[in-house]
């Protein structure tokens, strides 16, 4: 499969989970995919173990009209991410769009915040089930869960299915 037409979106923020966020940004790159590291700010984050990383860009620079996915790393970033109303904001627009809006870990936490969970199938690490279902989620305990344009996995285990079903979702 080739993503060479494919531009993706990677949110990131302060005290990402490493794996979650590195593993998809280079195998979409391998894809072919260009892929643009997005931060609340243009600015330099470190993840949960002090790995650094710049966004290319901040949410306040982009479209999601631009755009063909959306991958959403977990860690404690996402709560961060919420918090910057852009974020949730360009969430809820690739949903509306019809986008790939995929999240993993505490990566739905996010879409929780774009209320666009209601009637859908989810899965995520185990203790953010809760928030999911009183978000009107169906959670379901699997490492990958598609529903419609919405994909999910649970944790770092679960990368190859995750990406798999991005670039399947893509291609």
């Amino acid at each position: 499969m080739n993503l060479k037409d494919k531009k993706i979106a990677i949110f990131v923020e302060n005290l990402y989970e490493d794996l979650e966020f590195w593993y998809p940004y280079y195998r979409m790159k391998e894809e072919g995919a260009e892929v643009v590291v997005i931060g609340p700010e243009k600015n330099s984050f470190k993840s949960k173990n002090g790995v650094p990383v710049t966004a290319d860009c901040s949410i306040h620079d982009t479209k999601a009209d631009d755009f063909d996915a959306l991958i959403i790393p977990g860690g404690y970033a996402p709560d961060r991410m919420r918090r910057t109303q852009a974020m949730v904001d360009f969430v809820k627009e690739m949903y509306d769009k019809g986008k790939i809006v995929s999240a993993i870990c505490h990566g739905p936490w996010m879409l929780v915040s774009a209320e666009i969970l209601k009637g859908k199938k989810v899965t995520s690490f185990f203790s953010t089930k809760v928030d999911l279902i009183n978000a009107g989620a169906e959670w379901i305990d699997q490492e990958m869960v598609q529903d419609g344009n919405i994909i999910t996995s649970r944790k770092p285990d679960d990368l190859p299915a995750f990406c798999r079903s991005i670039i399947n979702a893509l291609s």
